[in-house]
Parts: C-alpha cells; sequence; structure tokens
C-alpha cells in the first residue's frame, strides 16, 4: 500500500514540476517572441530592408562592415530596435537551451 502512494506522489510532484517548468519557460518566451516580433515590425516600419539587402556585397568577407556602417548610419530608433530584437532573440535561445535541458536531464526519484 504504501508503494501505491510513493508512486502516485511521485508523479503527482513530476507534474508538479513539469507544469511550474512549462509556466517559467512560456512566460519568458512568450515576452521573448513578442518583444522580438515587435521589434522586426518597428524596423520593417522604419527602413526599406529590402533596400539594404540589394545594397549588400556579394563578398561574404565584407558583409560584417556593411553592416556596421548601416547601423551605425541609422537613427536612434532603429539602432535601439536592432539591439532589442537580439537581446529578445539569445532571451528565446536561452529558453529553448534549457528546455532541451530539463527535458533531456534525468529527474531524481
Amino acid at each position: 500500500m504504501n508503494d501505491n502512494q510513493t508512486n502516485i506522489e511521485k508523479i503527482v510532484m513530476r507534474r508538479v514540476r513539469l507544469i511550474r517548468l512549462l509556466a517559467l519557460i512560456l512566460s519568458t518566451a512568450t515576452l521573448a517572441i513578442l518583444t522580438f516580433v515587435t521589434a522586426m515590425w518597428g524596423i520593417g516600419k522604419e527602413v526599406w530592408v529590402a533596400r539594404v539587402l540589394e545594397n549588400a556585397p556579394a563578398d561574404f568577407a565584407h558583409l560584417p562592415g556593411f553592416f556596421f556602417t548601416a547601423f551605425s548610419n541609422t537613427g536612434l530608433l532603429v539602432q535601439v530596435l536592432v539591439v532589442l530584437t537580439l537581446i529578445s532573440l539569445l532571451f528565446l535561445i536561452r529558453e529553448i537551451t534549457r528546455a532541451f535541458y530539463s527535458v533531456f536531464t534525468p529527474t531524481r526519484a
């Protein structure tokens, strides 16, 4: 009889931990996705992205310099939106990594 209670307790606690983990991941990941999408929309409203990409050099070695120059020659709003986009992308990558890590890490009973 005690074994059944222990198994039930293990199952319930495993589910509680999973729900707690999902709530943490979903809230941070959702915020990161919403921030990313909003910042990308703002960049699209402020900059004609297709023209920037048309002016990009064909040689990959010159791309970092081109994008740095393009970034430094834009307005403050676009610079803030680009930084916000990169930060939200990093947060999203971090949350996805944490989710994979928690799934593949064995739990202690």
